[in-house]
């Protein structure tokens, strides 16, 4: 199915230089950094600065700031880290360097709140957010906590309860001294904001709209829009903008679909987002309007191959994405048109990397493969790891690759 309106305005979401990487896909949360430091080529021991084991488990990915790298991971008691029960959820800080840890430290003490989860998920899959000399930590429903870049707990917030299905997913945002994330369960969905000074809750805005399945794990995205800023949330069934001051629900646009988990993408004068299971449909909408804009704001649409869970990556005019089962995508970002689809890799959850003109895909099973950017496809190559599991998104940073596995992490490119 495909529809087409024109886009007149722009969009501004530029790639920064890899030295931080301070959130879920990097400083403008695009994915997209301009580096000609960033390795092309590796094995499991061949452009390997170094390997450490992890503590526990999770699927976050690693943040840098300075000379720091921090992360989040959940130690179970005893050797089975998939088992039920108990956890410490910990925030660790490493030497980017060297790999060598600095400080481990717990921020919840043995949860008890611990729910059944995916099995492709963990009791630490939100991505941390490095600013100003702090780090946000957030667990899901069990919680979420600022600390000092020593690893001193600065406060936490735990009463923000509602019904988990599969864990917490979605990673949290920072815009204009709040930290925003959704809370999306089993029932009575909401958007949250908390205060990054002290954790206080600034507000919570219902989600509404009758879903029947209410769940979803999408991390949400901020566009300026006229002068403005909006914070983009997709969830299940719809796609609203929020007012960051009080929560205020601008704009929304209706769909069907649930466990929405990919980021949107921006550029063009439109979002680019999925709406995941049960059959995902590539949506390019235009922002802007008041209360329900699904008859005249929605640019196109495309539902051949879109992905459930890796986020698109938007280069110029052409929007990439992998589906689920390893199947890339280029498309036309203003029709939507496919330039090329072609299996680069296995079942794939992580999302995509734009490094200069070269797409980095990293599949479940260690192997990434590299694409060069364009409406021809072209493989330029493929690294394979040890067949660890992998699906956390990697990191481009201070000339090197960072890539988390089931239990360890890799620092790709020489030191």
């Amino acid at each position: 199915m495909l529809r087409f309106l024109p886009s007149l305005l722009l969009i501004s979401a530029l790639p920064l230089s890899a030295q931080d990487w301070p959130q879920f896909r990097g400083p403008s949360s695009n994915a997209v950094v301009q580096a000609a430091d960033i390795p092309v080529t590796w094995s499991g021991t061949d452009n390997v600065a170094w390997k450490v084991d992890l503590p526990g488990k999770g699927w976050s990915s690693p943040v840098l700031s300075g000379d720091k790298l921090y992360l989040t991971t959940a130690v179970a008691r005893g050797t089975d880290q998939d088992a039920a029960g108990p956890r410490s959820l910990r925030a660790l800080c490493l030497d980017p360097e060297t790999g060598k840890e600095l400080w481990n430290t717990e921020v919840f003490a043995e949860s008890t709140n611990s729910p059944a989860i995916h099995s492709k998920n963990s009791h630490a899959s939100p991505t941390p957010i490095v600013s100003d000399g702090m780090l946000y930590v957030h667990y899901g429903h069990e919680g979420t906590a600022c600390l000092d870049l020593s690893g001193k707990k600065l406060w936490e917030q735990r009463s923000l309860a509602y019904p988990p299905v599969h864990g917490g997913g979605a990673s949290p945002v920072l815009v204009d001294g709040l930290l925003v994330f959704p809370c999306d369960g089993a029932d009575g969905p909401f958007l949250a904001a908390l205060k990054s000074s002290d954790g206080s809750v600034a507000w919570r805005t219902p989600r509404g709209g009758g879903a029947t399945k209410k769940f979803s794990f999408c991390t949400p995205t901020v566009l300026e829009w006229e002068v403005k800023k909006q914070i983009i949330s997709p969830f299940s069934d719809a796609i609203a903008a929020y007012q960051p001051a009080d929560g205020k629900e601008l704009w929304r646009i209706r769909y069907t679909g649930y466990s929405v988990i990919a980021q949107p993408a921006l550029g063009n004068g439109l979002i680019y987002f999925t709406t995941s299971y049960d059959s995902p449909v590539t949506y390019a909408v235009r922002p802007g309007g008041s209360g329900d804009v699904t008859s005249s704001h929605v640019a196109w649409t495309q539902d051949k191959r879109s992905p459930n869970t890796p986020s698109q990556v938007l280069h110029g005019k052409e929007l990439y994405q992998v589906a689920d089962n390893g199947i890339a995508s280029c498309l036309d970002a203003l029709t939507g048109k496919i330039h090329w689809q072609e299996r680069t890799a296995r079942t794939t959850s992580a999302s995509p990397l734009l490094v200069g003109d070269t797409l980095y895909l990293l599949d479940e099973y260690g192997t990434t493969t590299l694409l060069q950017t364009g409406t021809t496809f072209k493989k330029l190559g493929e690294n394979k790891l040890d067949g660890e599991r992998t699906l956390a998104t990697p990191v481009p940073a201070n000339g090197a690759l960072f890539i988390r596995t089931e239990k360890g992490l890799y620092r790709i490119g020489k030191r």
